[in-house]
């Protein structure tokens, strides 16, 4: 018992610190970027934005959008939209009617966002594609910093940066928003020393040209960064491209969608194990068991030095001392869950560390299972 107590204890530190650590110490590449102002020296870029009943969304969405400080002619845009039931495709259509860098395509049958991507990758030509969401607003100069790291020929994919807008104050936005940040210092120091291990998929670039078809259930926002590190590329991170959304407000709303993240992000591990090599992929393979593999099964350690805990309460103090602390971080998890609508930021950081590693746990369990999900809600704010 006390050996797993102990083994425990050191993976969630080595999870949640240590790895960071290292990445702090690793020699770190450069990466070439041009950020010019010469119109000239822009690719261009068509940005793809999928779409399911985002009537409310979309309008803004494709302004802000055309409105970007890039060249206008350099710029279009494609929605994808996935059988919507709603307004989505008449105001597409609308605005396309008296702009032509704006074009709808309607996938009928519904398939999902992964096999939309696929079906509008075929419709482009332009030399860099960049994936938005129906809610997401850039930054007006999100778009050039995007294309500027391009310049590097060892670059393949970038990814910006997501800041969740939380307005209500509330025990989700701000466990969401500490949890964003603390994803992007660590995007930001795998970017220095290798590629970063995932994204989010709303203010993301590709070379068209090594762009890669995936099935439905695949979740584009971790397994195409992938595949663009199979082909021997990298995937960096941009701080200065910024995308505003909004968080969620409420648990279940929470719980679903990082539990649906996290089941594809299992079966996304296992379609692209071979990464997982150290032999062939190097420090990369080291980053994706860290940042991926092990934050995906933290929830295995943290019920283990519990129960380690229970099994240990007379051996000594620290025992003890284990108990009472992890007694009191369940006490404020719940806390934070009678109370959605408190905004203490401690409250709201210990209560969706636990939410995001039960939904974990969830997604294991219907790993292990077997289950598959292409098609879900758009995430509401």
């Amino acid at each position: 018992m006390e050996l797993m107590f102990w083994w425990s204890i050191i993976i969630l530190l080595y999870i949640y610190i240590g790895y960071p650590l290292l990445l702090l110490v690793l020699p770190a590449k450069k990466t070439a970027s041009d950020s010019g102002d010469d119109p000239a020296s822009f690719p261009e870029v068509t940005i793809i934005i999928p779409a399911f009943n985002e009537e409310d969304v979309i309008a803004e969405t494709i302004k802000n959008k055309l409105d970007l400080d890039y060249p206008q002619d350099k710029l279009s845009i494609i929605v994808v939209s996935d059988e919507s039931m709603d307004n989505t495709d008449t105001i597409v259509n609308d605005i396309a009617a008296t702009d032509d860098r704006v074009k709808l395509i309607r996938q009928v049958p519904r398939e999902g966002k992964t096999a939309g991507l696929n079906l509008a990758m075929k419709q482009c030509s332009s030399e860099i594609v960049v994936f938005c969401d129906a809610n997401g607003i850039y930054d007006r100069g999100a778009l050039q910093q995007l294309t500027a790291v391009f310049k590097d020929p060892d670059v393949g994919y970038v990814t910006g940066k997501m800041i969740y807008v939380n307005s209500e104050g509330n025990v989700i936005g701000d466990g969401c928003s500490a949890y964003m940040k603390y994803e992007n210092i660590l995007r930001e120091l795998e970017s220095k020393v290798s590629s970063v291990v995932g994204v989010d998929g709303g203010v993301d670039a590709i070379r068209r040209e090594i762009y890669q078809p995936m099935r439905s259930d695949q979740l584009p926002d971790f397994v195409l960064p992938l595949k663009v590190i199979r082909q021997g590329y990298r995937v960096v991170y941009q701080s200065t491209a910024l995308l505003k959304e909004k968080s969620l407000s409420n648990s279940q709303s929470e719980f679903s969608m990082r539990a649906r993240v996290s089941l594809r992000a299992f079966w996304a591990m296992w379609d692209m194990k071979e990464l997982f090599n150290p032999v062939a992929y190097r420090l990369f393979s080291v980053q994706l068991f860290s940042h991926k593999l092990l934050r995906y099964f933290a929830f295995a350690p943290i019920i283990l030095v519990f129960l380690a805990s229970l099994a240990l309460i007379g051996e000594g103090g620290i025992y003890l001392l284990a108990l009472v602390v992890q007694l009191v971080l369940y006490v404020v998890a719940w806390n934070g869950y009678k109370n959605q609508d408190s905004n203490n930021r401690l409250v709201a950081l210990v209560y969706y560390f636990f939410l995001i590693n039960a939904a974990a746990a969830y997604a294991f369990f219907n790993f292990l299972q077997g289950k598959k999900i292409a098609l879900w809600k758009p995430r509401l704010g």
